[in-house]
Parts: structure tokens; sequence; C-alpha cells
């Protein structure tokens, strides 16, 4: 049986990649901070037990701020596979907190190839690198475009970017940098930009919020589905050779069209409703991103299915239903049609 370690297991990515790994026979272990407070909401679904070491789920407490505590984990573990997907990882956040997202983001890093390095297993590795890392650059973004990053957040994944090929190059080790374009789901947090506006819609919706308060609507992404981009992740690993992809969609949008879209769905005007806060703006701003995924298509041949309007009806529908609401429907009916795999549990 492999077994994969995941950083990060608890969040979005991290919760979705379980579910996979575990659906292909996969031991899976996950790092969990310590805290007051429980946030396991994402992995609830997915059977665990820290004290049965053979459970197809264990999840081990760690942070990636502790060295030590790394190597130890990694050590006893002796994993085949390592999903590096743990960070301090709002771009907004990250002007508020520099150096704490410098240590975690970046330097968390480094403290795990050195734990691989150190174990002496022919351990493989996934960095999640960002396409926040281009920033300014001209778009479309692939593996060879220059990194003009425009946020802490973003300097600090290029230095775990550029240490993970380090890495590689200098030990010889397997390590590749999944480059991944926004990618967005019903578990997407909270605090990210298109769980606002879905969450906002069906707030509205639900008579709990009258106005929904966005900073720079005009900002272009690239906005795939979350299950699709694990899927990603796993086939880096699974190749004979180690390297560096762009995984996206092609395909950029605004946020104004991401907020019209949520709307017009859920039969509303946005513009009775979104007023726009200075609070929300970024000291400095990525206009375009645009991912050319080109390479992920003919090594890994690998592809989206899921279209930027299929995806934002997913999120509202799914938002509606926790506010209480009746979904509208045609989310539910994009995944049974368009991403019908049994590995993921529908939220």
């Amino acid at each position: 049986m492999k077994k994969a370690l995941i950083t990060g297991i608890t969040g979005q990515d991290g919760s979705y990649l379980a579910e996979l790994l575990l659906s292909k026979g996969y031991q899976v272990h996950g790092i969990v901070r310590r805290g007051s407070t429980f946030n396991r909401e994402r992995i609830d679904h997915i059977h665990h037990d820290e004290h049965d070491k053979k459970a197809k789920l264990l999840l081990h407490y760690g942070d990636l701020s502790d060295g030590e505590q790394i190597s130890d984990i990694v050590y006893n573990i002796k994993p085949d596979e390592v999903y590096h997907l743990g960070a301090q990882s709002h771009v907004r956040v990250s002007f508020d907190l520099a150096e704490y997202s410098g240590d975690i983001t970046g330097l968390g890093t480094t403290r795990i190839l050195e734990a691989i390095r150190r174990s002496k297993k022919p351990i493989k590795f996934y960095q999640a690198s960002s396409s926040e890392m281009f920033g300014s650059a001209n778009p479309p973004q692939n593996e060879n475009t220059v990194f003009q990053p425009r946020s802490p957040y973003a300097c600090a994944k290029l230095y775990a970017y550029w240490m993970s090929r380090n890495y590689r190059e200098g030990y010889n080790l397997f390590i590749c940098n999944g480059i991944l374009f926004n990618h967005e789901s019903p578990r997407r947090g909270e605090n990210f930009v298109t769980r606002k506006v879905t969450m906002g819609v069906a707030s509205i919706l639900a008579g709990k919020q009258k106005a929904l308060y966005m900073g720079n609507l005009n900002a272009k992404r690239d906005w795939g589905f979350t299950p699709e981009y694990v899927e990603a992740m796993y086939l880096m690993l699974q190749q004979k050779k180690p390297a560096d992809y762009v995984v996206s969609t092609k395909e950029t949008h605004t946020v104004k069209e991401f907020i019209q879209e949520a709307f017009a769905y859920a039969g509303m005007d946005w513009k009775k409703y979104v007023k726009i806060d200075p609070r929300y703006y970024r000291a400095t701003e990525v206009d375009v991103l645009l991912g050319d995924n080109s390479k992920a298509k003919k090594i890994l041949k690998w592809k989206p299915k899921i279209a930027f309007k299929d995806l934002v009806k997913i999120m509202v529908d799914a938002d509606l239903k926790r506010a209480g609401l009746a979904p509208i429907g045609d989310g539910e009916k994009i995944i049974r049609e368009k991403f019908p795999v049994k590995w993921w549990k529908k939220d």
C-alpha cells in the first residue's frame, strides 16, 4: 500500500486530494495544527482514527514553522509521496502578515525539503506553486514566463518554487512544481473572492445580508474547478521524470463577470446589491492571469472539463443549500454530466 503525506489536508485542495488518493488505495497521512478549536469540516466525512495505525486516513499534529516536528513526521511515516499544500494562502492577508507568510509559505517548504533530503528515501514531492508568482507578467503565462510577483504571498511562493527546483537539481530528488491558477469549489475558504460572492448571493436571498462589498472588479483570473486540479497534482508524481507544470483553463474572466454570472443565475440584478469598498483593494494589484496549460495537456494528458459558467453555478447551488434555500439545480446536473467520478463526495 502506498503512503502519501499531505500538508494542508484540512483545506480545499487537501480534502479533495485526500479523497482522490484514498480511492486509489493509498494510506493518507495529513498534518494538522494543534489548536483550541478543530478546523476539519472538509474532511469530517472521511473516516479517520489517529490511534489506528492501519486506518486509511491518519492525522498528525505538526506546524510548518517547526522543522524538528516536520522531520519527525517524515521519518516516522516514510511516505512514498508528499503533497505540500499547506501555506498562509490568502493574498490580501499576506500584506498584513508579510513576515508570517514568508516563514510559513516560504521557509516551511524548505523545512519539508530538508526532511526529505535527510531521510535518504526515494520520496516524491509535490510543491503547490501559484499563478500569483507571475504577477505583472504579460499573459498568457506558461512554464517559461519570467516571474514578477506582486504580493508577499507571491514572493514567498516564488522562494518555495526556487528552493524546490534547487533541491531537485542539486540532490537529484523527484520534485514537481504545480503552478496552479485559481481553482474554486464549494469548499473554497469563505474569505476568498469567489466564495464571498456566492455566499453573498445566498445570504441576500435568505434575507441575512443587504449588500455585497467588493474591491477591484476588473482583475482578471483564470478560474478552474478544484477536484480536477488535484487530479493534475497526482498525475505529476506518477510520471517517470519530475518537471514543473502550469495547470489552468486557458480562459480569463474578470471578478465582475463572476459576480454577474452568480447573480444572474439566482435571478438577481447585481447592480442593486454590489458596492465597492476601498479596504478590499490590494497594495499592488495583479491585473491579468491567464495560463497556458499546453504542457500539462501533452504530458499529463490532463484537461479541464468544468467551464467558467458551470463553476459559478456549482458554487451558487452549494451555498444556497448551506443557507437553507433550495438550489436552482443546474450546478448538480453539471456535476453528474461532466464530472461523474466516484471518489469525490459531492458537497
